[in-house]
């Protein structure tokens, strides 16, 4: 799906659009007939939201296709992840500010923890703290293989980036990560044959790495996943003739952000508190601001259900300082759904509200939660239906045609 029909559409306006995206935001009841995290959350100032504005729920790519990160970004961003498939690599990459060129391969990688017969018994290593995994990224860095060029830089707690640089590189490579514990890291394997030179260097890469960091005591193995490179993406001044901002602790959220031209916005803290902060303080130099939460997908995928409702809390407890500032357009959503009883990224749609006190049209639903956003005004709609969606209720589209 393309929106170039937006851009003739498009016209000049001083309104303010805020996309808040709580990650993973979609769960599910742990016992039949009870409530999901986000509707057992006591949440006052998004229900009031909710009331004053229109819910719907989001599909990311089709239904029943379950989405990882980078897709479901880029179609909340208005960019079909079908047509643009960018690999979490580049997208970790570039929020290290690493440079990822056409024809560079970028690979996102994850510190497990293997047993004495090389078997993944922790997929990422205990969550290890930033300043541990710093110190084994650093082993890392001297491993080099022969005709090409490689960079490896931390990312955040057990991740980490690698870059390769050199002729005759293409992406087109399987995870290493098998995605569950009991098994061993697989080997980079090509999906194509223009991916074989890649794969076969990834994996010369791996074996000198490994042995680099088996003695640590929890970060002694190491996953490769999300191969790619540049995508050469149009930015959202040239798609929608916005100043846009990111708000993010998480490096591959600041990736997508800047692969898609939207500015950095540098902060203290990791808290909800600490990013409306930050918003305030750019509040006047951008028309369009992204707000990346990150851990109510955390949660879920360690099977807290209570601490990611009350994650979800403690967001909702923070909002007033968002609202102070009387933005034109509020969205609250979320990226994919990460059910705590599943533990992982899920198909399920994702709870979206928009508010927007000038122009929104309330349904009859009280609340921000899965069953009454299944139920609001817009129904069931698609990912990239948000950047339109905002764009007229912050009237800055013209109407189609005579």
């Amino acid at each position: 799906m393309s929106m170039d029909y937006i851009k003739p559409l498009l016209r000049q306006s001083d309104s303010k659009i805020v996309l808040m995206v709580m990650d993973g935001l979609g769960g599910l009841p742990i016992e039949s007939g009870g409530p999901t995290e986000l509707e057992a959350a006591r949440k006052p100032n998004m229900d009031r939201l909710a009331e004053e504005g229109t819910l719907g729920q989001l599909i990311p790519i089709r239904p029943g296709i379950t989405p990882g990160s980078g897709p479901a970004h880029l179609a909340l961003f208005g960019y079909d992840p079908l047509r643009y498939d960018i690999g979490r690599g580049t997208l970790e990459a570039v929020g290290v500010g690493m440079k990822v060129n056409k024809g560079d391969v970028a690979a996102r990688g994850n510190f497990c923890t293997l047993d004495q017969d090389g078997v993944i018994v922790d997929r990422r290593a205990g969550r290890i703290p930033s300043d541990e995994a710093v110190k084994v990224v650093e082993k890392l860095k001297p491993v080099t293989v022969p005709g090409v060029e490689t960079e490896v830089r931390h990312v955040k707690e057990y991740r980490f980036a690698v870059v390769m640089r050199g002729e005759g590189l293409e992406p087109d490579i399987d995870d290493t990560d098998p995605q569950l514990a009991g098994y061993k890291p697989l080997a980079a394997k090509a999906r194509t044959s223009q991916g074989n030179r890649a794969a076969e260097l990834f994996n010369q890469w791996i074996a000198l790495a490994s042995p680099m960091i088996a003695n640590e005591p929890k970060a002694n193995g190491l996953t490769l996943r999300g191969f790619a490179t540049h995508p050469g993406l149009a930015s959202y001044a040239e798609m929608y003739g916005l100043r846009a901002a990111c708000i993010a602790v998480y490096p591959m959220y600041r990736g997508v952000s800047q692969l898609v031209g939207m500015e950095i916005v540098d902060f203290a803290g990791e808290t909800p508190e600490d990013e409306f902060n930050a918003l305030a303080r750019a509040w006047n130099d951008f028309d369009f601001f992204f707000i990346h939460i990150k851990k109510t997908d955390s949660k879920g995928e360690d099977g807290d259900f209570g601490g990611k409702s009350a994650f979800i809390e403690t967001v909702d407890a923070a909002l007033p300082k968002l609202l102070e500032l009387n933005p034109d357009v509020l969205m609250i959503t979320g990226d994919h759904s990460t059910p705590a009883r599943l533990r992982t990224h899920s198909w399920h749609p994702i709870p979206f509200l928009l508010w927007a006190p000038e122009t929104a049209r309330p349904d009859d639903q009280v609340s921000f939660g899965e069953r009454s956003c299944a139920r609001g005004g817009f129904g069931t709609c698609s990912s990239m239906d948000t950047m339109p969606l905002a764009l007229a209720h912050a009237l800055r589209l013209n109407k189609y045609g005579a």
